[in-house]
């Protein structure tokens, strides 16, 4: 005999039980109006035969999926190099988890992975959708919403028109960027640059725009483009020192290119904090604490994000955000965490 074959069925519940079979179906799918004295008999059953749910008979009768979909707009190879979004995936998978429902992970090589995407979601596979790591030119904002399944991002939107009905969660990535830039200025230093995130995402718009808040009418050719990849942040401090040998401080968007700076300031034999200070974005321990020097960093809480995407979601709430985001009628439904500056020895 298969091992499906042998598996025990609703009707051996109900018979083990003494109960009808759509008695059986009630408890166990959740429903209501069935004794308590039944219940426990049918949960006793239930256990004593073993008895396992068929997920796609119960989704039939539920409508729900017990699965979430997170989809991260980025390739592999970025995914699981970076322990941002190892953290985020981590509180998802908690909230997840206390809701006993599955995580789907799903990744955007190029546009053909989108299409892929788009078709899964609206395939009735899920009860949501978690996205994060979006790109301004992005189609999957536009496919998420054709496939109609309930929605929480990771990241301010800025994806153009119809917004207004979208449910995210963010950090305070302009003020935290203030509060590091003050600091270096706190210090005595003048000549700070900034090494930027992909400026297609709006976390690496808003701590450029942070930075300005208080370099008001700074040196132009102290801001650098880069990708928060610690290649990155060795090309761009390369370029700073280049255009800004007097170069005295750096403020990068993210701990990893921070950490890409620090190696390359110390191939320039540019001592730091001493010749140059450095601060970063994230507070990723197995990051910032293991840099020569440990590195003072802007702290976001990474995985309460995705703890409190999941929740939302699951919840089926309307997030109370913080800030001007909430006053607007016309504004997206933002929550938005605080940072905190965390100092260590870069500066």
């Amino acid at each position: 005999m298969s091992e499906t074959a042998s598996r025990p069925t609703l009707e051996a519940v109900a018979a083990r039980a003494g109960v009808s079979r759509a008695t059986v179906s009630r408890v166990v799918n959740g429903g209501e109006g069935v004794r308590e004295p039944l219940v426990e008999r049918v949960r006793r059953a239930v256990e004593e035969l073993g008895y396992v749910p068929n997920q796609a008979a119960r989704s039939l009768v539920t409508r729900r999926h017990d699965a979430v979909a997170v989809v991260i707009a980025e390739p592999e190879t970025r995914v699981f190099a970076d322990p941002f979004f190892a953290l985020q995936l981590r509180g998802i998978s908690k909230e997840l988890t206390a809701h006993d429902s599955q995580l789907v992970l799903l990744l955007t090589e190029g546009r053909d992975d989108h299409v892929r995407v788009g078709r899964y979601l609206s395939g009735g596979h899920v009860d949501g959708a978690l996205v994060f790591s979006l790109h301004l030119d992005d189609p999957l904002p536009g496919l998420i919403h054709g496939a109609g399944v309930p929605t929480v991002f990771g990241g301010r939107p800025g994806w153009g028109e119809g917004t207004r009905d979208i449910v995210y969660v963010d950090s305070d990535n302009r003020g935290g960027a203030r509060d590091a830039v003050r600091h270096l200025v706190g210090l005595g230093r003048t000549r700070i640059g900034h090494i930027t995130g992909p400026l297609d995402q709006t976390s690496a718009v808003d701590r450029l725009e942070g930075f300005r808040d208080v370099m008001v009418g700074g040196d132009p050719r102290l801001i650098v483009e880069s990708d928060f990849t610690p290649a990155g942040g060795e090309r761009a401090v390369r370029e700073l020192l280049e255009r800004c040998p007097d170069l005295d401080a750096v403020f990068a968007a993210n701990d990893l290119s921070a950490s890409g700076a620090l190696r390359a300031l110390r191939e320039r034999g540019r001592r730091v904090p001493d010749d140059v200070a450095v601060i970063g974005f994230d507070d990723m321990l197995p990051v910032a604490e293991q840099t020569d020097p440990p590195l003072t960093t802007v702290r976001q809480d990474i995985e309460e994000m995705g703890r409190l995407m999941a929740r939302l979601l699951l919840g089926g709430r309307e997030p109370r955000g913080t800030g001007p985001e909430r006053e607007a009628g016309n504004a997206p439904s933002g929550v938005v965490l605080p940072t905190t500056l965390v100092r260590r020895a870069s500066a």
